[in-house]
This record gives structure tokens, C-alpha cells and sequence, in this order.
């Protein structure tokens, strides 16, 4: 084992892992050592600490109302822009379904009753409708976990990319982080390899620039990029009218929004803070940011986030540089013991690091919100049942005609 590895452990208090490593085989000392080469292993210093906020302000949303007077305009502005080749799409997709029983890519799931409805199937079904519409394919860019990467390309070639063009998707690995247990300590996932886990959201960006596809980005002369989550089966992707709203505003990010089904409904809610485009959280709210209202008598606070957002190239590049905050999250974590046994705990065990999409939010200039009837758009798959799960999704779907 090289002898600075084994030093760099012990200053990180690490020393577990060191005396582990003297264990192993020369090939598996090297390929640990490899591995440990690659992490960021200053997340061991980091502290959730309590996040400073600003000042608040309401950020209203266009509504509604307002984007069916101008739909026309702007759907000709977004379809232009598609047809000019300067749209590419995201879709977040390094999660298993293992909240809904099904531990494989969350994508994979079938949602269909009478016959096969994929969750993938779903968003591309969505995206294909776009692409009928401008007459051209929108670059799909697909971020995979190191769990579930190979199972995800293997289904897309299965079923012929669901229709669309294979030549204009491209998959790439989200960045992975070590998992610490409750006293800080760095895990084994196996006798040579310390435990790691995809590192959140809001990594999409910097792994697309690490694994090579912001060349592809650059070389294609994309200028926004559309970014969605894989569990909303109802999401529209490269809307036209949503990619015009936000060209025709001159603002540099858009966020597709839906208005709070009650005040206490548990979204993140987009704002100002200190005048920048942010997102407050549920439970940062006060109550008089909860209940304030305006002279029409809607919220203040009125408009949650569904993590679907466009943003501006060159603006997403100026962010590369910056450290996104990182979010703690306390998981189950499948992990090997002292005696090299596998344990899968029944009770969250450990700490993974996350970075959040919505914190990229707050680094950009400004955004426009855009007010989406959330029964046409907004149908999250999360849960196995109850709020936000398969069977209101499925009710939502049929209330849309697509046939399950």
C-alpha cells in the first residue's frame, strides 16, 4: 500500500480503513488505493452547518392565465430554438426504486395495469410528442448512478430507445461520494472498496463536465439545457412554450411551478432572497411567510418547485467553479462489517452526501417562474402508496388519456 494513502487516512482519522488495507492483496491494496485516489474525501470535514438564510421576498410566477394569452408566441419561439439545434434535455435518472419494492432503476418500473407502461417509457412518450412537433430530435443527455448504469442502458437498447433516435442520447455516470456511519467513519461496501453513493441532484453538471459530455454540449452549440427528474411520469420535456416563455423574458433560468394546494403543503416554494432567484423549503417557512397573501387573496408563497428547470448555458458554466453546499442525508446503507460480513440494516445506518439542484438555482441572475396546471404536469412517483405514489400517478395518467 502506498505509504501516503495510509498517511492522508489517519490525518482524515481514518485509521480503520488503513489497518484494513495492510489485509488485503497486493492487487486489491492498489485497486483500493486507486479508488481512494478518486474520491472527494473532503466531505469527511463536512459539517451539515445551520445554512445562513437571507431575506425572503415572494417570486411571482407567470400564470397560468398569462401563458395561455401568449402560448402561440411562445411556443413558436421554443419550437424555432429546438429546430436551431441550441436545446438539449437532462433526465435524472441514478435512482432505484427501492421506495416503491423494486430494486432496480427507478425508471424501469411498470406503472401500466392492462399492459407494460415503463416510467422511461412514460418521459420519452412525452419527449417524442416534441420532436414530432419541431420536426427534429433534442440531444437527451441521461445520468445513471455506478448502481443502476448498466441495467439502464441495457433496458433503453431492449426496447429500441422507446421510439426515439438512439444516435441523439448519450448516458452518463453521476459522480459518487463515500457514505460515513453515524460516528463519521468511512464504510466497506466490500473487502476492497470503501462504500460510496451517487452525490445528490445538484451534481449534474459537474459530473456531465467530468465524464465528457459538455463537449458534446459545446460542440453541438446547445445554449439551454432542460433538466427533469425521472419520477414525474407526466413531466414535459423541452416544452416549447415553456423554452419561449423564458427566451422571450431575457432571464437566463426558468422553473416550471405549480400554485400550493394549501399553504402547509410540503414543497419547496421559489422566492427571492437577498434578490436572487432561490427556493425556501417547507420547514424554513415562518408562519407569516406560510399564510401572508396578497390584495387577490392567493399566497404570497404560492408556487412549489417540481425540479424541472431550463437553464442558460454559458450561465451553468460560472458555476463549475463554485463548491455547491452539501446536504446531508441519513439512509440505509448495505455495508460489510469487521468480520467481512454483508449487512443490510432495516433502520437508516449512515450518512450519504448530497448536492441539490435547487441550490443551482440560487446562482443564477434570475429565473422565471412558470405556473403549470400541476393535474396535466405534475405526477411524482415516490411512494408505493399514498401521496405521491404509484396509484395517483396512475389516476393522474388515465386523467390525461394515456391508456394504462
Amino acid at each position: 500500500m502506498k505509504h501516503k494513502t495510509s498517511e492522508m487516512l489517519t490525518m482524515l482519522h481514518q485509521e480503520h480503513i488503513a489497518a484494513h488495507m495492510k489485509t488485503l492483496s497486493r492487487p486489491e491494496q492498489l485497486s483500493m488505493v486507486d479508488q481512494v485516489d478518486q474520491l472527494d474525501l473532503s466531505v469527511l470535514n463536512a459539517s451539515e452547518s445551520e445554512e445562513k438564510r437571507g431575506s425572503f421576498a415572494p417570486l411571482f410566477a407567470t400564470t397560468l392565465a398569462e401563458i395561455e394569452k401568449d402560448r402561440e408566441s411562445f411556443t413558436k419561439t421554443g419550437l424555432q430554438a429546438i429546430r436551431d439545434g441550441k436545446v438539449g434535455a437532462v433526465l435524472l435518472a441514478g435512482g432505484q426504486g427501492s421506495r416503491l419494492g423494486f430494486d432496480h432503476p427507478k425508471g424501469m418500473f411498470n406503472i401500466g395495469i392492462d399492459r407494460e407502461l415503463y416510467i422511461f417509457e412514460c418521459l420519452m412518450n412525452n419527449l417524442l410528442e416534441v420532436t414530432k412537433a419541431a420536426g427534429a430530435y433534442i440531444p437527451l443527455f441521461i445520468m445513471t448512478s455506478a448502481e443502476n448504469n448498466k441495467e439502464t442502458r441495457e433496458f433503453f437498447e431492449e426496447h429500441d430507445y422507446f421510439g426515439y433516435s438512439d444516435e441523439n442520447v448519450w448516458f452518463f455516470v453521476q459522480e459518487q461520494l463515500p457514505t460515513v456511519d453515524v460516528n463519521g467513519k468511512l464504510m466497506l461496501s466490500d473487502r476492497g472498496r470503501i462504500s460510496t453513493a451517487p452525490n445528490g441532484n445538484g451534481g449534474w453538471y459537474a459530473s456531465m463536465a467530468k465524464t465528457g459530455m459538455l463537449r458534446i454540449v459545446q460542440n453541438a452549440k446547445i445554449e439551454w439545457l432542460n433538466v427533469f427528474a425521472v419520477d414525474n411520469v407526466l413531466q414535459r420535456i423541452a416544452d416549447p412554450c415553456f423554452i419561449g416563455a423564458v427566451i422571450e423574458s431575457g432571464r437566463v433560468s426558468g422553473a416550471k411551478v405549480v400554485a400550493k394546494a394549501a399553504p402547509e403543503e410540503k414543497v419547496g416554494v421559489l422566492c427571492l432572497e437577498d434578490g436572487k432567484p432561490s427556493i425556501v423549503e417547507y420547514y424554513e417557512m415562518t408562519d407569516e411567510m406560510l399564510n401572508s397573501r396578497e390584495p387577490d387573496g392567493t399566497l404570497s408563497y404560492n408556487y412549489g418547485v417540481i425540479l424541472n428547470y431550463l437553464f442558460r448555458v454559458d450561465k451553468l458554466n460560472s458555476t463549475l467553479s463554485v463548491k455547491l453546499p452539501l446536504h446531508r442525508a441519513f439512509k440505509k446503507i448495505k455495508y460489510m462489517d469487521g468480520n467481512g460480513n454483508q449487512v443490510t440494516p432495516d433502520e437508516p445506518n449512515a450518512y450519504k452526501f448530497e448536492t441539490l439542484v435547487l441550490d443551482m438555482v440560487k446562482l443564477q441572475d434570475n429565473c422565471l417562474a412558470y405556473e403549470v396546471d400541476r393535474k396535466k404536469e405534475f405526477a411524482p412517483v415516490k411512494n408505493k402508496t399514498g401521496v405521491d405514489s404509484v396509484d395517483t400517478a396512475q389516476e393522474l395518467l388515465r386523467l390525461n388519456g394515456v391508456e394504462l
